[in-house]
């Protein structure tokens, strides 16, 4: 079954037509330009989201809808044969229709159709012909009827109206019942110690062999056992999920006879989408989603949401009326200035506007509910620079959204991550976002993948990309946080991919391998797609573990892609949105076949787990380390080593021949010498030589061949050689740790021989 019918449900029983269905109104009165502010664009305190939408209470259920400019609001109660029963609504001062109707019980079935007039040149595309979902449904029924007449306009102009009425071909809202919150955590996580893993709810787990098959691609499905066993043993402490709002594919991917898999397109900002909901579509999704959280949280793992708050499945006023637009075109959408057009910066044909404070309220309203009655712990904006233009479209990093999101103690210890551009002007707005925001770091990105191709000269970036990118995020007293550290995201290529293909290969999603980025910075390794040569696919191998290596080891914050650490890959395709089908969902029958990823992925988590060294806080700026009792160690918290015997001098930091660095990162008590080498050959260095650095260094994990079958430690000064493409861990043997004398910190000789031996 696909994620998202392309047209109604089948199992759906109201397939009768509508009756009394009311007309399009030509002309009609709104409200005076001259009534106050809040009349026009609504409330500009924070709102609680039971206020608007739908509450069950005094016997039956309040309804209230904010449609400033509409001239009539009717309640459309729609029985199970899709007759309806309307109710006309009164208007508050505040632009906010209301009606309780006794009687009315959790599943029952509504929309809204609002009239005004219908004026394109002022904003204005009123059709009460079109049944309207609610903003703030808490459940919606299933997709939409794309051949039915679901336009506001004719097939003639996307400027006269289409008196058809559309019931029968859109999704409904649903009245939910209030119910528990999910069990919480028991503590939440700085964003420091976190480690985020990218997923797709429902591909997740359609292929996984232990996951009973009717759970299978549901929140049931993640909330499994075995699946939550693989997340703890891997060591995520956070899923962050892809868009789990209500959604509802392109009319032109339908047309091709595919689905919108992703679902970056979005219809309901308070609804979890259905059909990742194993039973049922009248408000079962919504506590199946809140017992998936629960275990979730009982495994101690944070649930992240990816949200689209910057367009809706609304598309441009071309595309179908089925929510926002026919409440308030303008209210909700950024217009062009003549008011008739859609002002795109999403690429996506609309953009919403948060810069009424209508449409801002629906927005925290609805990132307080999901904090406060769905149990979540984070959100990542997808093209969050969008939020915060302003009424001139200008983007302005002191917009009232971040300023209601900094006020709001129910976002206090909520983890906050915009992906930090969109597609207009000054749009990419990479480190500007400040202080309680995370970002992702495309620059990272980018970087990471062209040093392990090989398309690097020297390692002057590399130093700045594996210790937080400071020249990027160490503004404001930002901590190493700000920086989300990705080399795959759901868009894009797989890990593996990026080690097995030169091109994009994008011709299932039928737009002539035309869609999709060309700037892969891929390595096919001499051979493009599957090979059965062992040399080239040794070699691969190892480039996937050196890249999980270097992003798990890197100052900042993880993201690794679902599947990353088991060799998933979609063939070549890295712009998968429409493919829900075997190409986008895990395999997990290659976690034997790529048992080396796994298990390097696991030993670097557990490293990074136990050493807060790995994973620090603050930017490190070459600073001495002082011991318990206040004195000097001798030992810096970060520098780079040349692999001559010390630090990393003006003409190693010059040299764009350079392929190797070693990051040296040291706390009180630990300290790790880590050797990056992106060289063809293998390299001869010598390790430091002053004991200051440390009394001995043990080779932990290397990329070429695991973890060694036996300790293999080095004295200061020693030679190693580091294999060709890879990633050498070192654990440096310090006093105090290693059989020093905790008065004087100093390892008596005899000891110091035993622990290290003469390996020069």
């Amino acid at each position: 079954m696909n994620a998202l019918p392309m047209g109604p449900d089948p199992k759906d029983e109201m397939t009768t037509p509508l009756v009394d269905a009311p007309t399009v109104a030509a002309e009609a009165a709104v409200p005076p330009i001259d009534a106050p502010e809040d009349t026009i664009e609504g409330p500009s305190a924070p709102m609680d989201s039971s206020i608007l939408g739908a509450t069950l209470m005094d016997g039956g259920c309040r309804f209230a809808l904010w449609a400033p400019r509409a001239t009539r609001v009717e309640l459309a109660l729609v029985n199970p044969d899709r007759t309806q029963r309307n109710h006309d609504m009164v208007r508050n001062p505040d632009g906010v229709w209301v009606v309780h109707v006794p009687g009315v019980e959790p599943e029952q079935l509504y929309g809204y159709r609002v009239e005004g007039p219908w004026d394109p040149d002022r904003g204005m595309r009123f059709n009460p012909a079109k049944l309207l979902l609610d903003p703030y449904a808490r459940a919606i029924t299933a997709g939409v009827d794309y051949s039915g007449p679901i336009l506001d306009h004719t097939a003639e102009s996307n400027y006269i109206p289409d008196p058809t009425d559309s019931s029968d071909s859109v999704p409904l809202s649903v009245v939910v019942r209030d119910t528990p919150a999910p069990t919480p955590l028991l503590r939440r996580r700085p964003l420091a110690e976190s480690v985020v893993y990218e997923m797709h709810v429902a591909g997740y787990t359609r292929l996984h062999p232990e996951v009973p098959e009717h759970l299978r691609g549901t929140y049931a499905g993640l909330a499994y056992p075995a699946v939550i066993d693989h997340l703890v043993s891997l060591g995520v402490t956070a899923v962050e999920l892809l868009p789990v709002h209500h959604f509802v594919s392109e009319p032109f991917i339908i047309r091709k006879g595919l689905s919108n898999y992703w679902g970056y397109n979005t219809l309901g900002f308070f609804a979890p989408h259905a059909a990742y909901c194993s039973v049922g579509t009248m408000g079962e999704q919504v506590e199946e989603f809140k017992h998936m959280v629960s275990a979730l949280h009982e495994a101690g793992i944070e649930v992240i949401l990816d949200v689209v708050y910057n367009h809706t499945g609304e598309g441009g006023h071309e595309g179908p009326t089925l929510s926002f637009r026919g409440i308030d075109h303008e209210g909700y959408y950024r217009l062009t200035q003549d008011l008739r057009n859609d002002y795109d910066v999403t690429g996506c044909g609309n953009s919403v506007d948060t810069s009424h404070p209508g449409v801002l309220n629906m927005v925290i309203d609805s990132l307080r509910y999901w904090v406060t009655e769905m149990g979540v712990d984070g959100f990542r904006f997808d093209l969050a620079t969008t939020l915060i233009r302003d009424e001139n479209h200008h983007v302005d990093q002191e917009h009232e959204f971040k300023r209601r999101v900094a006020n709001d103690p129910v976002f206090d210890d909520i983890k906050m991550i915009a992906e930090p551009w969109d597609m207009g002007p000054y749009g990419y707005q990479v480190g500007a976002w400040g202080r309680g925001w995370s970002e992702w770091n495309d620059r990272y990105r980018g970087f990471m993948r062209d040093y392990w191709r090989g398309a690097t000269q020297g390692v002057r970036e590399l130093a700045a990309r594996l210790s937080g990118s400071p020249d990027i995020f160490d503004n404001d007293g930002r901590p190493t946080s700000a920086s989300i550290n990705f080399i795959t995201a759901h868009d894009g290529f797989t890990m593996r991919d990026l080690v097995t293909y030169d091109m994009k290969h994008n011709e299932d999603n039928g737009e002539q391998n035309h869609d999709g980025s060309d700037d892969n910075r891929s390595w096919n390794h001499g051979w493009e797609g599957e090979t059965t040569d062992p040399t080239i696919n040794a070699l691969r191998r190892r480039q996937v573990r050196n890249m999980m290596a270097t992003l798990l080891l890197s100052y900042g914050v993880p993201m690794i892609t679902a599947g990353d650490e088991m060799g998933r890959t979609q063939r070549g395709n890295n712009n998968a949105y429409c493919q829900d089908s075997p190409l986008s969902w895990v395999h997990w029958d290659t976690r034997e076949e790529w048992a080396d990823v796994l298990e390097t992925t696991k030993d670097i988590l557990a490293l990074r787990a136990e050493h807060p060294v790995l994973r620090r806080t603050h930017y490190r700026y070459h600073r001495e380390v002082l011991s318990a009792a206040g004195l000097p160690t001798g030992r810096i918290d970060l520098t780079w080593m040349s692999g001559n015997g010390g630090q990393m001098g003006a003409d190693d930091w010059n040299d764009p021949t350079r392929h190797h660095l070693g990051m040296y990162m040291s706390g009180r008590e630990h300290a790790f010498l880590v050797w990056f080498h992106n060289g063809p050959d293998p390299v001869r260095v010598q390790l430091p030589q002053a004991e200051q650095w440390g009394l001995g260094y043990e080779l932990v994990l290397d990329t070429a061949s695991g973890r060694p079958e036996e300790s293999l430690r080095y004295s200061p000064g020693a030679f190693v050689e580091l294999p060709e493409r890879s990633v050498s861990i070192m654990r440096v043997l310090l006093s105090g740790t290693d059989g020093a004398d905790e008065q004087t910190g100093e390892i008596p000789l005899s000891r110091l021989k035993q622990v290290i031996g003469q390996q020069r």
